[in-house]
């Protein structure tokens, strides 16, 4: 089993920059952020795969979120700029020791973080 535990969550002002984290007991072959608003399901924020150092985002935050990995300390990253309210949310850290499936599909992570709440105000 791969544990996961987010932080870093918090209440930003619009414009505002922020930056999660994510320890695992072990870094895995793809790693993601997730986030989901009540009411709706869990949504593909970014994902890296360590190996190849490749990363992909979701169209709505690409240029603005970045995913990085510390192997040596086991953390994930996800640096977030010029937030907008929109992005308030609860983000989850997820893993998988594979890499089937699309990255935005949330069923293909068997293991996830309890989640960071994060608020932009406008």
């Amino acid at each position: 089993q791969v544990q996961l535990v987010e932080s870093g969550g918090g209440t930003v002002q619009a414009g505002g920059s922020l930056t999660l984290s994510c320890t695992a007991s072990e870094i895995t072959a793809r790693m993601a952020w997730f986030r989901q608003v009540p009411g709706k399901g869990r949504e593909g924020v970014a994902v890296i795969y360590p190996a190849f150092g490749k990363t992909y985002y979701d169209d709505s935050v690409d240029g603005l979120f970045f995913i990085s990995q510390d192997n040596a300390q086991k953390i994930v990253y996800l640096q977030m700029a010029k937030l907008r309210p929109g992005d308030t949310a609860m983000y989850y850290c997820a893993a998988s020791t594979g890499d089937g499936g699309h990255w935005k599909s949330a069923n293909f992570y068997p293991y996830w973080g309890q989640g960071t709440q994060v608020t932009v105000s406008s």
